[in-house]
């Protein structure tokens, strides 16, 4: 066989760093290295979909419209390739088959050439509209075959054999597939099942193969070398500086191992090092969101857990966020206990951020006591079909009180929505009628409309959101002593409220005045501590409820999405009255008590910390 040389599609401005930095590159500090990477030669570039579009939205506050048009500006030679969830899109749920249409239409014009097309369960149920749609734009329809695992951590077993595989991609290619993608989510192909799995997936089909793998158990660089060896046409690199750990191999020593054999993609070494030189002054002020609480840059354990890149970080910030860092090994434990639970499904977004969710769930107040819409809803079969059966039991227990009641979907769950876009459209009409904004809007109701009313000035964009807030935090270095002004000078006068009384308040400084900033970093744990507001912190709602009834705190950090209950309600203890979003997730929250409700305590799209008063019962 006549070997090629290798493509190589580069992920560093999308997966590197969904997978190292929760998603959280501004555009700011990509688009000066946009052009040069364009120069590079890469097969194509991953610089939108997956995660980008919600954290751009939710926490940057940034157009991810704009984004594309911008990338496809500054890289004209080099074919844009984005991350889509089938008919999940970007978000996390099933999406009505008008939106789907709709969205890569729009994708298609803004600047998208390859649609990398993924069902987090393999289903071609979820896959067929998406697909239907990228072929009419006559744009590079890419299948991907969620590669996973049983239990073994071997490519085998029940369920995830080569036959498994084989006749997915059989399927896809008749489904108009111009290539396949094995997307290796969460770093568990073996090196060698890699070899036989692309050596029989190419004996079957006759598209382009290939090959998106993350570091995570340390085996992907000997995958995709065995991968090359089997045939595989591209695999996927992130530079350096956002390589390994969670992310992808990194491109540089694999330029050099390749060279001057029959598979050198003859990338130029010192470009690639220029670059990453470049990237690594811009990540410094990152580093938090890179931050772990283990030594090691792979995780062995993931070949039990499985989680993927971009759940990993996501979970550990979620965890912290939640004062609840400490039970991270004991969720990793539930994962695959929770997974095999739910019918063994492939962990990847959407069914990650479920399985990752529901586990710290029952480890945090006990096995399926909170469980996410998102949860019921794919047990009750609106997600497609499971790879394997569901627990009887738990399904009884996820469905108890649920309002479809038992299972009942036995076809494509598309088709049981009414179309969505028309609705979206008349209620954002009196803020826009741009069709980019609609569809945002009819992806994140709740932080999509928060999003469009800063955009469209009629709210101010949160501190939080603007560049810099999310930098590395800072600390202050003392100057000499004989360098600081007389206390008198530093003497500050506060007016506090505590408990409706009023208190004039003299604070004489400590002996450490502001001097030199530098990043502040917690010793004991490796992580950085949060950024230190401004002096006056509004208080949380948690401080500002006196009452001698009961209330409903938040048990966890999120966004509290709507009410079901109105002021003066009467309810009863265990009856639903709020719905908490926590980690991507919908939570229906139950009453503490049986009462009336007395106050409201936040307002609807507002964010909360836990231990947050949502509502006062008497």
């Amino acid at each position: 066989m006549t070997q090629s040389p290798i493509k190589i599609t580069d992920t560093t401005f999308r997966d590197g760093h969904q997978s190292l930095l929760a998603t959280r590159l501004r555009m700011e500090d990509m688009e000066p290295m946009a052009a040069a990477m364009d120069q590079i030669g890469f097969h194509s570039m991953e610089v939108w979909g997956g995660a980008t579009f919600d954290t751009a939205t939710r926490f940057l506050g940034e157009d991810p419209w704009d984004r594309l048009r911008k990338f496809k500006e500054l890289m004209p030679n080099t074919p844009l390739s984005m991350l889509l969830r089938g008919q999940s899109l970007v978000g996390y749920r099933t999406y009505a088959d008008d939106v789907v249409q709709e969205f890569v239409e729009r994708s298609s014009e803004n600047g998208i050439d390859v649609f990398r097309v993924f069902d987090a369960l393999n289903d071609e149920w979820n896959l067929s509209k998406a697909a239907e749609s990228v072929k009419k734009t006559g744009k590079h329809l890419q299948m991907t075959l969620c590669y996973s695992v049983t239990e073994s951590g071997k490519m085998g077993g029940p369920i995830y054999s080569l036959d498994y595989y084989l006749s997915k991609a059989e399927l896809f290619e008749s489904m108009g597939a111009d290539s396949i993608c094995i997307k290796d989510m969460a770093g568990l192909l073996a090196p060698y099942d890699a070899y036989n799995l692309v050596k029989g997936l190419k004996s079957k089909i006759s598209v382009p193969l290939q090959l998106h793998s993350h570091y995570t158990s340390g085996m992907a660089s000997m995958s995709v070398l065995k991968a090359i060896e089997a045939g595989i046409d591209v695999v996927d690199t992130s530079l350096a500086p956002l390589a390994l750990r969670t992310s992808q191999p990194a491109v540089e020593p694999l330029v050099v191992t390749l060279s001057g054999t029959p598979y050198d993609p003859k990338l130029d070494l010192e470009q690639l090092l220029q670059l990453g030189d470049q990237l690594e002054s811009i990540l410094p002020k990152y580093r938090h969101h890179l931050e772990s609480p283990k030594a090691a840059v792979i995780d062995a354990k993931v070949l039990s857990h499985q989680i993927p890149g971009g759940m990993a970080s996501n979970l550990l910030s979620q965890l912290r966020e939640a004062d609840a860092i400490d039970k991270l090994d004991e969720v990793l434990e539930e994962i695959p206990r929770t997974r095999k639970d739910l019918g063994y499904p492939p962990l990847v977004t959407p069914m990650s951020q479920m399985i990752g969710s529901q586990s710290v769930s029952n480890v945090l107040f006990g096995k399926y006591e909170m469980i996410s819409g998102q949860v019921k809803e794919y047990v009750y079969g609106m997600y497609g079909r499971p790879p394997s059966v569901i627990d009887p039991e738990i399904a009884k227990t996820v469905l108890k009180d649920y309002k479809k009641g038992s299972p009942v979907i036995h076809e494509r769950p598309a088709n049981l929505l009414d179309p969505e876009m028309e609705k979206a459209k008349s209620e954002i009409a009196d803020i826009t009628d741009n069709i980019d904004d609609v569809l945002i809007y009819a992806l994140y109701p709740t932080t999509g409309l928060k999003f469009l009313r800063i955009k469209h000035g009629l709210d101010q964009m949160p501190e939080e959101m603007k560049p810099g807030f999310d930098s590395e935090p800072v600390a202050i270095i003392p100057q000499p002593r004989d360098q600081y002004p007389p206390k008198s000078q530093l003497t500050k006068t506060f007016n506090v409220f505590v408990e409706n009384e009023y208190f004039k308040v003299e604070v004489d400084p400590a002996d450490v005045p502001p001097g030199q900033i530098v990043p502040m970093v917690n010793q004991s744990e490796g992580i950085n501590q949060e950024k230190i507001a401004p002096d006056f912190k509004e208080p949380s709602s948690k401080d500002s409820v006196t009452n001698n009834g009961e209330s409903l705190v938040s048990p966890m950090p999120g966004i509290l999405l709507r009410y079901l209950v109105e002021e003066g309600d009467e309810v009863k203890v265990g009856e639903p009255v709020a719905i908490l979003e926590a980690m991507k997730m919908e939570n229906t929250l139950p009453s503490p008590a049986t009462g009336t409700v007395q106050k409201l305590q936040v307002t609807e799209g507002a964010t909360v910390v836990k231990g947050d008063v949502l509502i006062v019962l008497s």
